[in-house]
C-alpha cells in the first residue's frame, strides 16, 4: 500500500501560541504520516499570525536508504522525514495549501500549483469563506514534457511546472518562471507560453488557460494558483475576526 507523508513547512507552535485549528483529512486510498490512515484526519494548531505556511503531501518515500530531499518521488524536503523548518519547502512537483493568517486583519489562503502538481487538494473552512481547490488528478493527462515522476508501475504521480522542467532553457530569465525581464504581471501573462495550443481542445476555449508554469484547465482547477500572478482568481481571503478553522483535504 502506498504511503503519503504529510508535510508542513513550519514547525508547529506551542499550545500557548496556537490559536487556529487546521485539520488535514486524507481522502486518498493510502495512508499518510502522523498515523492518519486512508479516510482519517489529523488536527493541529498554528499561531493566529501564521505567515507563509505551506502544507503538502509527499509520495513514495523511503527514509531508510535516502533520508533527505530525494527520499520521496515528489514532495520530499531537506531534513528527510522531518522537514527543516527554514529550507524544507517541498521538492517539486508538489500541490500546496498555503496560508498567511492575520495579516492586517485578513486571512489569506490558497491552493498552489506553481511548484507543479502531485495530489488533488482542497481547502475548506467553517465560516463560509471561499474554497480554493484542485480536485482532479492532473498527472495522467499532463503533457509528456512535463509529466512525471512515475511510480513503480509507471503511473505518473506528478506534473512538473514548465519552470521546473526548464523548457525554455534559462530559469533566471523565463516567461515560464516569471523571472528576469518577465517578473511583472504585465510581462508574465497567463497566455503566450509553451503548450498554449493544447487548450484549443478544451470544451469551452475561453475557460481554458495555458499559464506560465504548466498546462492548466479552468474546467479542472479554476480556483488554484497556476502561475505566480494568478491572484485575481486564486487568492482567497477571510476576515481574521471570524477565527476560521481550515480543513485541507487530499484527494477531495
Amino acid at each position: 500500500m502506498e504511503t503519503l507523508y504529510l508535510l508542513s513547512s513550519l514547525a508547529l507552535a506551542s499550545t500557548a501560541l496556537a490559536q487556529r485549528t487546521i485539520t488535514v483529512y486524507n481522502a486518498c486510498p493510502f495512508t499518510i504520516c502522523w498515523e492518519a490512515g486512508e479516510y482519517t484526519a489529523v488536527t493541529f494548531q498554528v499561531p493566529s499570525d501564521w505567515t507563509a505556511g505551506r502544507i503538502w503531501g509527499r509520495r513514495d518515500c523511503d527514509f531508510t536508504t535516502d533520508p533527505g530531499p530525494n527520499s520521496c518521488l515528489d514532495g520530499g524536503c531537506n531534513g528527510g522525514l522531518v522537514c527543516d523548518p527554514t529550507t524544507g519547502t517541498g521538492v517539486p512537483p508538489a500541490s500546496l495549501a498555503e496560508f498567511t493568517l492575520g495579516a492586517g486583519g485578513v486571512d489569506y489562503f490558497d491552493v498552489s500549483l506553481v511548484d507543479g502538481y502531485n495530489l488533488p487538494v482542497s481547502v475548506t473552512n467553517n465560516v463560509g469563506c471561499g474554497v480554493p481547490s484542485c480536485p482532479v488528478d492532473l498527472g495522467p493527462d499532463c503533457p509528456a514534457a512535463l509529466q512525471g515522476p512515475y511510480d513503480s508501475t509507471g503511473f505518473p504521480v506528478g506534473c512538473k511546472s514548465a519552470c521546473e522542467a526548464d523548457l525554455d532553457g534559462d530559469p533566471t530569465n523565463s516567461p515560464n518562471c516569471c523571472s528576469g525581464q518577465y517578473d511583472t504581471p504585465a510581462t508574465c501573462p497567463s497566455s503566450g507560453v509553451e503548450y498554449y495550443s493544447y487548450f484549443s481542445k478544451c470544451r469551452h476555449a475561453v475557460a481554458c488557460l495555458q499559464v506560465a508554469d504548466y498546462l492548466y484547465a479552468e474546467d479542472n482547477c479554476p480556483d488554484a494558483y497556476a502561475y505566480a500572478y494568478d491572484d485575481a482568481t486564486s487568492l482567497f481571503t477571510c476576515s481574521s475576526s471570524l477565527n476560521a478553522e481550515f480543513t485541507i483535504t487530499f484527494c477531495p
